[in-house]
Parts: C-alpha cells; sequence; structure tokens
C-alpha cells in the first residue's frame, strides 16, 4: 500500500513521463463545444481514453450523447472498433455522466511503472484515431 504523498508522487510522475515521452498538443478540454472533452485515464486498475459530456444542461448533454450515438457506426467502422458508449457512467466521486470510451486491453496500474510503457503507447495510438473522429465530424455533433 502507498501513502498519500507516494501515491501522488507516483501519479505525477507518471503523467510527466507521459508528457515528456510523447509531447504533443492534444484537444482535450479544447473542444469547443461545452461540456464535452476528451481524457486520459490512468488509476490502479485500469487506463482508459474518454470522450466525457459533462455539460451542467442535461438536455444538451442527453442531445450532444445522441449526435455521437448516432455516428457510432462510423467510430466503430472507420476508427475504433473497440469503442464502448456508457449513457450512466458513475465517475468515482458519484457523479453520472455520459461517457464514450476505449479501454487498454493489458494489464495496468498506475502503481506498477512495468506497466506504463504499453499504457503510454496506447494512448498515442488511440487518441489520434479518437480526435482525428472528432474533427471530421465536429460539425454534427456541434448542430444542437
Amino acid at each position: 500500500m502507498f501513502s498519500k504523498e507516494e501515491s501522488a508522487s507516483l501519479r505525477k510522475e507518471f503523467w510527466t513521463c507521459f508528457g515528456k515521452s510523447f509531447p504533443r498538443k492534444w484537444i482535450l478540454y479544447n473542444t469547443k463545444i461545452k461540456g464535452l472533452s476528451f481524457k486520459f485515464v490512468a488509476n490502479r486498475k485500469n487506463a482508459m481514453i474518454c470522450l466525457d459530456i459533462e455539460n451542467p444542461d442535461k438536455m444538451s448533454n442527453k442531445i450532444l450523447f445522441e449526435k455521437i450515438l448516432s455516428l457510432q457506426t462510423i467510430l466503430k467502422e472507420d476508427y475504433l472498433s473497440e469503442v464502448i458508449f456508457e449513457d450512466s457512467y458513475r465517475l468515482e466521486n458519484e457523479k453520472i455522466i455520459h461517457r464514450i470510451y476505449i479501454n487498454h486491453k493489458d494489464k495496468f496500474s498506475i502503481y506498477n511503472k512495468n506497466t506504463w510503457s504499453s499504457c503510454y503507447n496506447f494512448y498515442v495510438e488511440v487518441m489520434p484515431k479518437f480526435e482525428l473522429f472528432f474533427l471530421e465530424y465536429k460539425d454534427i455533433i456541434n448542430c444542437i
């Protein structure tokens, strides 16, 4: 078990190493669509890449999710075949959001440095495909 300080230090080291090893400007929160953001997730059990819908306006959330859901076939066939759509994804803080995501298939823990390399490779292989899909269909997604 790690202390809070050790845990925080390892998480910081994980993200710092990722940023230094793969210096690139990712879209992340800069989607230009309120409440829609890409996220890299890494924790003690798994890693994933997410497109989260968290607009304070529930109706906007629903519309955004349905717009992306309407593009599901294109996303799966042309970009990311293993993408998962969850209408009600529960975050660790118990908040319920709409989440579209891809899980890292290899065994991973942010507390095991031996698993970091495969996670980084997953991130740099999958995120550009997710971003490309978003950029190509942004006008459809943003049409509210």
